[in-house]
């Protein structure tokens, strides 16, 4: 209750003051008196300013029974963060997932418009309106590399293809899985960001997901032991790569021949 009392007090503090807030060249509503708040007040005054149009207020979200439904069977401008935790604020802020230009964006990795200092604001908020997951803590380097390849072949392959440079699915943007740290290649096995599926610990143990997430960063820097890697991106293309090659060694070949011939 104690906790409940003061977020409320931090959004009415933030409403109360409209003067001390200011927007950013980048677009970001941030508070006149930053340095003088709470990391609890900071994070309810730019949720105030920055999240709740979509999120609405005390994450409660914004619901409108005549949208069409969207991902998730979701209606409206922007879903409830009631119980989503710190988990999925973090996931969401530190890859520039969120906030969105428009509600019906889809969410894309871009460059984090909050300082570190708000961002864990807005984590700490996010996570006091319910008793939601918190961060995970992956450890890569007790996992399997056999494991983690049968994990990402099994689960996450048919989008993201088995060396995790991207696909393509109708309708979604499937991006490359070069820019993931760690803890944000476990988060999204958690939450399932946009048209992904989550995978709970029954679906993948911590232990298997270790293993998924070293095999993540194995793909980020594979090994060329073959020689030139190109890209990275599958044996199409470099089948592609290597009949272009091929066909301009015949054809110098062909020109040798034809002068030996004509001498």
């Amino acid at each position: 209750m104690r906790r409940r009392a003061l977020v409320l007090a931090a959004i009415a503090l933030a409403a109360a003051a409209p003067a001390a807030v200011a927007q950013s060249p980048g677009g970001i509503v941030r508070p006149g008196n930053e340095r003088a708040l709470t990391p609890i007040q900071l994070g309810a005054a730019l949720y105030a300013g920055n999240c709740a149009t979509c999120h609405g207020i005390a994450g409660h979200g914004i619901y409108s029974p005549q949208a069409r439904a969207g991902v998730g069977d979701v209606h409206g401008e922007g879903p409830s963060l009631r119980d989503a935790g710190a988990q999925a604020a973090d996931f969401y802020l530190r890859t520039g997932y969120m906030p969105l230009p428009r509600p019906g964006d889809q969410p894309k990795r871009s460059r984090v418009l909050f300082s570190e200092r708000e961002v864990r604001a807005l984590i700490a908020y996010v996570a006091s309106l319910g008793t939601g997951p918190e961060v995970p803590v992956p450890h890569p380097e007790q996992g399997s590399l056999s494991e983690g390849l049968r994990l990402f072949t099994q689960h996450c392959a048919g989008c993201h293809q088995v060396v995790a440079q991207g696909g393509v699915v109708t309708g979604a943007r499937v991006p490359p899985l070069k820019d993931a740290t760690p803890v944000q290649i476990a988060e999204a096995v958690r939450i399932g960001p946009y048209l992904m599926p989550r995978f709970s610990e029954r679906d993948i143990t911590p232990a298997q997901l270790d293993s998924l997430v070293r095999y993540v960063l194995l793909t980020q820097h594979p090994p060329d032991r073959g020689g030139w890697g190109i890209g990275n991106i599958g044996p199409f293309p470099e089948g592609m790569v290597t009949w272009l090659l091929a066909t301009f060694v015949l054809i110098a070949t062909c020109m040798v021949i034809g002068r030996r011939l004509r001498s």
